[in-house]
């Protein structure tokens, strides 16, 4: 059985991302924003979704491949009469002082060898497949109108062949410019070059200025390029995936809206930013929680939208087929619903930085006092109480020892912050919440396993506990860290270094597939107990994972290594980096050597 692997590369300059698949069509793209409606959306339905391709007669084998060190995507097509490249990009460079980053779209298409025909087809559609764009023809663009959206198809290729959808002769290099919701004045032949050198130039700029250390440096630089164009730079926020309702597993139902902004990932984040030394996205995602955070909500909610919006009410679209047919296809996340208390800590941790980097200046940190005491008393409010968990039970609550966890970090980082602006009362309420979560936690320890469990009272195991050996609640040199992990790894790990989240019955029954994040953390907790050979053995397994492009979902089948789940999933390429820095951390290895 041949293994599934999404088929497609994303293009982004942190305003929109694109899904380009290998044969050329625009699988996936959403404008205005990340959440909005498809433009293109044959991911979830290859009729109603729309295309925009550019192929030639009969078969035809392809390749696709990154621009080395850029989010700039090349897929070349080969058939008898020859061979094209077809070059996809976003915009995005320094301009007049700040970034350029418009809801523009270039295809540039040239000859590689022979003399190709190819046929443009381009049908865009709106509202999730309902409604689609009338067509008007200008000089040299067609304007495409839905309601009051508006796309401008900007080409040096006659507009009859595109209108018409005709085969015809690549002769010289083409261009197709979109633009969404405003029309291009400038010239389409400089424009898309100039645009181009400068996209690239932009992009590898960025990694070099990136902090890579010598680890599996490759995988790593393109996991950094896939993080940085999740994040929407206009508010900051950091999408969990681009795209919804990719299933978990055939038939599982789970299928989710992932275009939004999960709090409980917010220190894994920020410690890959940390890692790659990006302090400019670090500051943007600070902003958002920060605009979150001093609202006058009682609590958080596990996820917000891209604006710091609070209700993503789900709704099933009944007109769209689903990924290869599954339903439902979901839009908003109900998850918004739910109580999950790990992620107050998540916020303080995430704060940490600024109080023990001394690259973050003393004014960054105004209205420190009050940032701590809202954040405490978020903390006290629900200590005690149960909630949904990590993983966002719908409909089982308990004391989890993930969420008791992060109670207990938060207060540790509370307590150093309280220690750096000299506020003994916040030191007293950190100690208290400290010890608090503490006796939590002990409270789901098994003395005859030697194990921690899911939660109080419960027989079960879940990968995330693996985080009280990284976040040095266990002691990673001592026998009961290691006692943990050997309890969790015979659980859960499967083959070839892949691990389920759990294994027993959630709302939905029992999970099918792997979760990516979990082996990732595994690899991790495998370095600090001083496995390091285990830990490089098993990271180099989970390679074999990623698409033709190094690209990484959510879920991995484990009897055939299936990609499954949103994808690109951020949060998988988030523990990729965070794992291959703990390794090259214990390796103590320079970047050349």
């Amino acid at each position: 059985m041949d293994r599934h692997t999404y088929q497609t590369g994303i293009i982004g300059n942190c305003a929109y991302l694109a899904h380009i698949n290998k044969n050329t069509n625009v699988d996936w793209l959403c404008w205005p924003r990340f959440d909005s409606s498809f433009v293109f959306g044959g991911l979830l339905d290859d009729e109603k979704g729309g295309e925009f391709s550019i192929r030639p007669a009969g078969e035809y084998s392809s390749k696709q491949y990154y621009l080395e060190n850029t989010n700039i995507l090349c897929t070349e097509i080969s058939n008898p009469e020859g061979t094209y490249r077809i070059t996809d990009f976003a915009p995005r460079f320094r301009q007049y002082e700040r970034y350029y980053k418009p809801l523009m779209f270039i295809r540039k298409i040239e000859v590689i060898s022979g003399n190709p025909r190819v046929k443009v087809k381009c049908r865009p559609v709106y509202n999730y497949g309902e409604d689609k764009f009338t067509r008007s023809r200008g000089s040299n663009h067609i304007l495409y109108q839905s309601g009051n959206e508006t796309l401008q198809l900007s080409t040096n290729i006659s507009l009859s062949y595109i209108e018409d959808e005709r085969y015809f002769a690549l002769n010289e290099p083409k261009y197709l410019i979109t633009t969404f919701g405003y029309k291009l004045e400038a010239p389409i032949d400089s424009t898309a070059e100039r645009f181009l050198l400068s996209t690239k130039q932009y992009w590898r700029t960025w990694i070099k200025h990136s902090s890579i250390a010598g680890f599996q440096q490759q995988v790593v630089i393109r996991s950094a390029l896939v993080l940085k164009i999740h994040q929407y730079e206009d508010t900051g926020a950091i999408i969990a995936a681009s795209t919804t309702s990719l299933p978990e597993h055939p038939g599982s139902v789970r299928n989710w809206d992932y275009r939004y902004c999960w709090m409980r990932d917010t220190y894994y984040v920020i410690t890959a930013l940390n890692h790659i030394g990006h302090f400019e996205e670090m500051e943007r995602y600070f902003n958002y929680i920060t605009d979150i955070s001093f609202r006058n909500d009682e609590r958080y909610q596990p996820l917000f939208g891209i604006a710091g919006e609070r209700k993503l009410t789900e709704r099933i679209l009944g007109n769209i087929k689903g990924y290869q047919g599954n339903q439902p296809v979901r839009i908003g996340n109900q998850a918004f619903e739910h109580i999950q208390n790990d992620i107050y800590g998540q916020v303080i941790i995430s704060m940490l930085p600024l109080y023990h980097d001394n690259r973050f200046i003393f004014d960054e940190r105004h209205g420190s006092a009050q940032w701590l005491d809202y954040l405490l008393k978020k903390i006290e409010r629900t200590i005690d109480e149960k909630d949904a968990g990590i993983w966002e039970f719908r409909n089982i609550a308990n004391h989890h020892c993930y969420t008791n966890l992060f109670q207990w970090a938060g207060a540790n980082a509370a307590l150093k912050m309280a220690t750096t602006i000299n506020d003994e009362q916040s030191k007293q309420r950190a100690q208290l919440l400290i010890d608090k979560a503490a006796k939590h936690i002990e409270d789901c320890y098994d003395p005859v396993r030697k194990v921690y469990t899911h939660g109080v009272n419960s027989p079960h195991l879940d990968a995330s506990t693996l985080q009280l050996i990284l976040m040095n609640y266990l002691d990673p040199q001592s026998q009961k860290a290691k006692d943990h992990l050997s309890a969790v790894e015979a659980e859960l790990k499967a083959d070839n270094g892949l691990f389920y989240r759990y294994k027993h019955a959630d709302d939905f029954g029992k999970p099918k597939s792997t979760f990516l994040i979990c082996a990732f953390w595994y690899v991790e907790a495998l370095a600090c107990v001083g496995r390091i050979d285990d830990a490089i053995k098993e990271f180099e397994s989970l390679m074999q994972y990623g698409n033709h492009l190094n690209l990484f979902s959510e879920d991995i089948d484990e009897n055939d290594g299936s990609q499954w789940g949103n994808f690109p999933q951020a949060y998988s390429h988030v523990g990729l980096m965070n794992a291959a820095h703990r390794i090259a951390i214990k390796l103590d290895r320079p970047v050349f050597l």
